[in-house]
């Protein structure tokens, strides 16, 4: 094999703490070599992102690196200043998790992809812009001529990042780290950056080191993997033998813990217990107090296992990794029931919902125009059930969650709770209303007041409410926690003191203070690390069986909303454009756009990296400030017809089809009416 792109061997990272350096990396030694994929995945804290930092020679000076980083002849351990210069700027490209923070609000995206060749010399100032229009068409941003001189704020999600993938890749470097550029995308955009990013890999030959916790991506684009834990490499080897035959226990936790779009209705595995903290690792190997393997076996918990060969390149640092454990059978599948009241009539009845907000301009601030947010939206939920809304971001999901609540007005329409109608309520009913329904919100760490306690946090509806003392006082308070999975010994912490999924558990207790009868979740494990994700949805399914509760639960997670789910809506521009049954709209989806989003979904399965139904959707959500005429969904349509651009199609169920949808011409993916789709997706 040829020389490697990149070598790095024992690295480690210490960070200075109030008793002594804090070791976050820990003798980490891995090569990239060029036209290859290495993804390196593990839980938050476990020295991913240090760890890509560190290769590029970015960390702090507060950071003691040790080991050797080989970037061909550049040892970025002892180049000076000026070589790590030309070394991030000729060699190195990376793409960082939010491009939001990477891109300058305040100067034009043209500039700003091109200022990087242009300060190193490779490019004069005048033929900066001619360059930068041909880098935003190579990574598909239409009307690039005029989208050069727009600003970030301007862009899109996903066109942000695949400008900031323009920009990684404008020098034709080396070597390319991407720090989990994906995670705050939707399906459809992460289908697109990633189809981006692989194919401007293929045109340049870089080595490419992809940091992620989503193992869907890792089997979409992975040709090895790396698993880090205590920071720490665990495993590693090639992508299809590391999901095929995991031989950490950590890996095979990790992979049964995440929901899967092709699964079943198996209660998820997640891995007990938290991450350990860098300042206090446990004795031996790391993972012993979450593995299934150790046992109490002395070997465990007094020595630090070796990374050692177990086949050809794979290895693995388990003192017992011969060993396979059965799978337990308490995880296999069980029919999903159907809700005990789905039967009688809805809970929450949302009745062509609409939110429009005003566009208003020059001196006299005049209307002169609306962004239709939500345009027609009904949609039901049923004592103990969870309806899932799912579609891209700007859609109109959480608007119509917050409308539902009461915390945007409604332009129109009806919101029924249990037979009552809650639109135009004064303060005082509504206040009483929302007692029977509550949010969670997606980021727990702003969802909750870090001067109070936690216990705190948790009774402060009662006393909004006025109904401490009615409700039980502390020891409902207590009853809460232990509800939630947390120890009463915590209550007086703050909530700095807990983790991501922690915080979570934190916010749910918060929402059930009130013993409400419905749940908003506003992508409430969007955050979290896939082992911590498992334990929420496990405790949301626990919470709903024991208090009969219902959900109306936003995502854009498919899986997740897979397993989770009874039924489903997918909202595209403001409407619902297919709703039904989970198990039909799945395996059955007959709107184009369901088709869409299902089809570019990553599967965590290698072995489907290259399947035949996948359909990339081309072009941006259209703004909902003009939507277009017609169906609004016809200019990224592979079915679109004339009648499509003249006419909106009603909402029902054609006959023959499981589901209710909005299109002129549902059904099947491959039939004799979807010719484009074929050609698409082969």
């Amino acid at each position: 094999m040829s020389e490697p792109v990149l070598a790095v061997r024992d690295l480690t990272v210490d960070f200075s703490g109030p008793a002594g350096p804090i070791p976050v990396v820990r003798g980490v030694s891995f090569d990239v070599h060029a036209n290859e994929v290495l993804c390196i995945v593990g839980e938050s804290g476990s020295g991913k992102s240090v760890t890509s930092l560190a290769v590029a020679g970015l960390l702090a000076d507060t950071a003691k690196v040790g080991g050797d980083i080989r970037l061909g002849a550049i040892d970025v351990q002892r180049a000076d200043a000026e070589t790590l210069r030309r070394m991030r700027g000729e060699d190195v490209g990376f793409i960082f998790q939010d491009p939001s923070t990477t891109l300058n609000p305040v100067l034009k995206v043209g500039r700003q992809i091109t200022e990087g060749e242009v300060a190193h010399g490779r490019l004069s100032p005048s033929e900066a812009r001619a360059r930068g229009v041909t880098l935003l068409r190579e990574v598909d941003i239409a009307d690039p001529e005029g989208r050069i001189d727009q600003y970030p704020h301007q862009f899109s999600g996903g066109m942000r990042q695949r400008a900031v993938i323009a920009m990684a890749m404008a020098g034709k470097p080396r070597l390319i780290i991407a720090d989990e550029p994906t995670t705050a995308l939707d399906v459809t955009v992460q289908a697109q950056v990633l189809a981006v990013l692989a194919r401007r890999q293929r045109e340049t030959g870089c080595a490419v080191v992809l940091i992620t916790h989503d193992l869907g991506v890792v089997a979409e684009v992975a040709d090895r993997v790396a698993v880090m834990y205590g920071g720490r490499i665990v495993e590693t080897g090639p992508v299809r033998e590391i999901f095929r035959a995991p031989r950490h226990p950590y890996t095979r936790a990790l992979l049964r813990s995440m929901p899967r779009l092709d699964g079943t209705d198996a209660r998820l595995d997640p891995i007990p217990g938290q991450p350990p903290v860098a300042i206090n690792l446990p004795a031996g190997c790391t993972f012993h107090p979450r593995c299934a393997l150790q046992n109490g076996r002395e070997r465990c918990l007094r020595d630090e296992p070796a990374l050692r060969a177990l086949a050809a390149d794979h290895t693995a640092a388990c003192h017992f990794a011969e060993e396979t454990p059965e799978r337990p059978p308490a995880l296999a599948a069980e029919p999903r029931p159907l809700p005990a009241h789905a039967a009688e009539a809805p809970l929450l009845e949302v009745e062509d919902l609409r939110v429009h907000f005003p566009i208003k301009a020059g001196l006299l601030r005049r209307t002169v125009g609306a962004v239709h947010a939500v345009d027609g939206v009904s949609l039901a939920v049923h004592p103990g059930e969870t309806v899932s809304l799912v579609g891209e971001s700007g859609c109109g999901k959480t608007t119509t969650g917050r409308t539902v609540m009461g915390l945007i007005p409604a332009t129109s329409g009806a919101v029924r709770f249990d037979g009552q109608s809650i639109l135009g309520l004064d303060r005082r009913r509504m206040r009483k209303a929302r007692r029977q329904m509550q949010y969670i919100f997606q980021d727990p760490y702003s969802s909750l007041n870090p001067v109070r306690s936690v216990e705190e946090v948790i009774a402060e509806p009662m006393h909004i409410h006025g109904v401490y003392d009615e409700m039980g006082g502390a020891p409902w308070v207590a009853e809460l926690f232990d509800q939630v999975g947390l120890s009463r010994t915590m209550m007086g912490r703050y909530p700095s003191e807990f983790s991501g999924g922690q915080k979570q558990r934190i916010g749910i207790a918060r929402a059930l203070a009130l013993k409400p009868r419905l749940l908003i979740l506003d992508e409430p494990v969007a955050a979290l690390d896939v082992s911590i994700q498992a334990q929420i949805l496990n405790l949301l399914q626990d919470l709903q069986r024991e208090l009969d509760l219902a959900y109306l639960f936003i995502a854009h997670n498919l899986s997740v909303v897979r397993h989770i789910s009874d039924r489903v809506a997918v909202m595209y521009l403001g409407r619902i454009v297919e709703m039904g049954d989970r198990d039909a709209l799945y395996e059955r989806p007959s709107h184009p756009y369901t088709q869409s989003l299902l089809s570019a979904a990553p599967i965590p399965d290698p072995a489907m990296r290259d399947r035949d139904s996948r359909i990339v959707l081309e072009g941006e959500i259209p703004n909902p400030a003009a939507p277009p005429p017609g169906c609004t969904f016809h200019p990224r349509c592979f079915r679109a017809s004339e009648l499509c651009r003249r006419e909106a199609p009603r909402f029902e169920r054609p006959d023959g089809l499981a589901t209710h949808l909005a299109c002129h011409h549902p059904g099947p993916l491959f039939d004799e009416r979807a010719p484009r789709a074929m050609e698409r997706a082969t």
